[in-house]
């Protein structure tokens, strides 16, 4: 704990270049997987009227909240959207399913599936018909299968390791509701059933898509482009929001972004 430079918490219009957010992480650092209990995780108290931050922990959260507060909670799944061709050579995230026999997904290496190029999952043939402005793949399989069936967790890829069985629970919130992200809303995993019974809280649903993988290239940040993300919000929960931010008391939880 202690002062922080006037910019980090000051009041002043927040740069739009990209180069002022350039920060020193040591890959050794990147934690490659959570701690035995999700609510032991490390929380950055930011205090603007003192600039100061404190080191905490995440089971302390609701000691920095207010009385009337509301916390907004993504309830996403995340779908086991990873998957790799029969021979290993290609990896897959699948982003959407179109059809029965239509995919929409991302692929690497690219270069390996242009259109017209095939590959084979569970003995099923894959063909890219199509490849979007973005980078995606439209693919037709050549019976119904559903990729997802077998599929792993999309890990971010700051973690350096092939998903597994424990990432099953692990990289879902225990609150996952309605499936259809591809990431998870990763400043939700830290909260537990207990944390959750003592705030005020609600639910928001809002799919995680492939922008969240994707750099920002352009040094002025206002120019890049995000993509578009589906999002659903309840009228309970936006009667609840609207009452709260009446009052100033709404806290969205946000996510942290990669």
């Amino acid at each position: 704990m202690g002062a922080q430079p006037e910019w980090l918490c000051s009041d002043k219009t927040m740069s739009a270049r990209l180069s002022d957010y350039n920060y020193d992480l040591p890959r050794e650092l990147i934690a490659q997987r959570p701690l035995r209990r999700r609510e032991d995780s490390r929380m950055m108290v930011l205090r603007r009227a003192g600039q100061t931050i404190e080191h905490r922990k995440f089971h302390e959260l609701k000691t920095f909240l207010q009385s009337s507060d509301l916390l907004v909670l993504n309830d996403t799944r995340v779908l086991p959207a990873r998957r790799f061709s029969d021979d290993g050579a290609i990896g897959f995230l699948f982003l959407e399913r179109l059809d029965p026999a239509h995919w929409k997904c991302l692929v690497k290496p690219g270069r390996k599936m242009r259109v017209g190029a095939t590959a084979k999952i569970d003995n099923a043939t894959l063909r890219v018909e199509e490849i979007t402005d973005d980078g995606e793949r439209i693919v037709a399989l050549d019976k119904d299968v559903d990729l997802y069936a077998g599929g792993s967790m999309p890990l971010p890829p700051y973690i350096n390791r092939p998903s597994d069985e424990k990432d099953a629970a692990r990289y879902q919130t225990v609150f996952a509701h309605a499936a259809g992200a591809i990431a998870a809303p990763t400043a939700g995993l830290h909260f537990t059933p207990e944390i959750l019974s003592a705030i005020p809280h609600t639910f928001v649903t809002l799919h995680v898509g492939p922008g969240t993988f994707l750099p920002v290239r352009s040094e002025n940040i206002t120019e890049h482009r995000m993509h578009t993300e589906r999002f659903c919000i309840p009228p309970e929960a936006a009667e609840r929001i609207n009452k709260a931010g009446a009052r100033g008391s709404c806290r969205d939880n946000g996510r942290a972004r990669s």
